[in-house]
Order: C-alpha cells, then sequence, then structure tokens
C-alpha cells in the first residue's frame, strides 16, 4: 500500500475552516488511467469554488498514474494506491476517507466544467442528492449529446448521469454506501436504494460533467441484468422489472444496428423526443 497527500505531510491544512462554508469531498477512482487522469484532477484543482477535499483512489496502477498523482501532491487531500475488489470497493473507499459534508465522484476518463461544484453548493440543503446535465464527447473531440437526467424515472431506468451526483455524507452514513456484489449497475443500485429511502434528488439544470464516447461499456447485458436485479431487491418483485430488461435489450440492440447507417436518423429522433432521458 502506498499513500500520499497533504494530509499526512501538513495535517494542519486539513483543519476545517467553517469561515470558507461547505467543504466539498471529490473522489476520482483510477487503475492504468494514465492517458486522461491529468485532465480529471485538473478540472477538479480549477474549480471555481475552493474549499474542496480532493481524494484519489487507485487499483494499484502499473502505468504513469501514480507519477501524475504525485506531481500534484500539494493540492491532493489524499490519495492512496494498493489492490481493490473492484469499481465498487474503491468507491467506497474514497468515501470512508472523505470528511466533507457533500460527497461528488469523477472517475478517471471524465472532467468536471469549472463551475460544477459552485453550482451545486448554490442548491445545497442537508440530507439531499443533487446532480445535473452530462456532456457526452466523441473520439474525435467533436462535442456529443448533452443529456439531461430524469429522477422521476430512476425506478424504471438508470436516468440520471452518475458523473453529476453529489451525495450529502449524512446520507451515506444512514443508507450506507455501495454494494460490493454490483460490478455494472453499482451506481444505479445505491441511487435506487437512496431514492426508495425518500431522500429527495435536486435538479441542477446546468452542465456539470463532461464524458468520452468510447463506446458504450462491452458489459451492457450485465449491467441491464444488474439493473433488474437491483430493482427486484429494493422495490417489489414484479414482472414490469422483466418487461422493462426485454425492452432495454431490443433498444440497444436496434440502436447499433442503424447506427452508422442509412436509417441512424431514427436513433436520433428517439434520443431526442423518447428517450427516457433528454440527449440533445
Amino acid at each position: 500500500m502506498k499513500e500520499g497527500g497533504y494530509r499526512l505531510s501538513k495535517p494542519s491544512k486539513s483543519n476545517r475552516n467553517l469561515s470558507d462554508g461547505l467543504v466539498v469531498s471529490i473522489i476520482t477512482v483510477v487503475y492504468n488511467g494514465e492517458s486522461y487522469l491529468e485532465h480529471t484532477i485538473q478540472s477538479v484543482l480549477n474549480q471555481t469554488y475552493k474549499n474542496i477535499e480532493y481524494i484519489i483512489v487507485d487499483g494499484g496502477s502499473t502505468d504513469n498514474t501514480l507519477e501524475i498523482i504525485k506531481k500534484h501532491e500539494d493540492k491532493v487531500a489524499y490519495w492512496r494506491s494498493e489492490p481493490d475488489k473492484g469499481i465498487s470497493d474503491a468507491f467506497n473507499k474514497g468515501i470512508a476517507f472523505a470528511t466533507g459534508d457533500l460527497i461528488g465522484i469523477i472517475n478517471a476518463d471524465d472532467w468536471y466544467e469549472p463551475d460544477a461544484v459552485s453550482s451545486v453548493v448554490a442548491k445545497y440543503k442537508p440530507g439531499i442528492v443533487l446532480h445535473g446535465n452530462l456532456q457526452y464527447w466523441k473520439e474525435d473531440g467533436s462535442r456529443g449529446m448533452n443529456v439531461s437526467p430524469n429522477a422521476n424515472l430512476l425506478k424504471q431506468e438508470m436516468t440520471i448521469n452518475h458523473p453529476t451526483v453529489f451525495i450529502d455524507k449524512e446520507v451515506y452514513h444512514k443508507l450506507g454506501s455501495f454494494d460490493t456484489s454490483y460490478k455494472f449497475a453499482m451506481d444505479y443500485h445505491l441511487l435506487l436504494r437512496i431514492l426508495h429511502a425518500g431522500v429527495p434528488f435536486i435538479y441542477v439544470n446546468k452542465t456539470l460533467a463532461n464524458m468520452r464516447l468510447g463506446g458504450f461499456s462491452s458489459n451492457w447485458i450485465d449491467s441491464y441484468r444488474e439493473t433488474k436485479r437491483a430493482k427486484e431487491e429494493i422495490l417489489k418483485p414484479s414482472l414490469k422489472h422483466h418487461a422493462v430488461y426485454l425492452w432495454q435489450v431490443l433498444r440497444r440492440r436496434a440502436s447499433e444496428s442503424m447506427e452508422n447507417s442509412p436509417l441512424s436518423f431514427i436513433n436520433e429522433f428517439y434520443r431526442r423526443h423518447f428517450s427516457p432521458m433528454r440527449k440533445m
């Protein structure tokens, strides 16, 4: 295990200054992420809101990830590098290390808009979940879809952009963090559990985060299966969950077959007008 950050070298710097307002903990989990980690780190360090505690959890990278982290060690509150049991485990480590009032998670190939944290803090109230819009970027660097969430349909499928989510630390204390038995839909399971417990979800009508389009995970069908499992676990079992799962699979396969074909306009029309998450 390796660790660092100013929390270890300058403990006095870690003291919370209540006069600075809300403390926001940002967590980045990474494994062999040298290609984009620098961009992610800079997007956190360059936030217009400055009362941020930045935590990086590395899964024991073998590339230049640690060198990139160490380069920013004086501005990172705490980082740790060691093998983990998967993404959920890494998320949970970061949450356990966090001391802020509000926690956001941004992965090592995503990045925040400069005013993301200040926009969220402006709408903060204790005991809530805040979330906003997500901007996708194509592999050639051009702008892709901008996706707006719809928390009202979360009981149907994943309709919230996880890189934009900020959760009050007390919500984690009361309801727990990520279930490590979920390997693909751990974020959906967590958010559905929080929603089902009656926690308010507050929408911030701004683009908060960005994500590169590297293609949907090759494990997308496993993600859909885990989404169905989460609904069956948290909500009462229903044939509707299986029907939605079948619809998701058919929708995905149809979309793939029409992408980059003369029928691709159908995908665009569906995304704009019928998708559970509005995509512009």
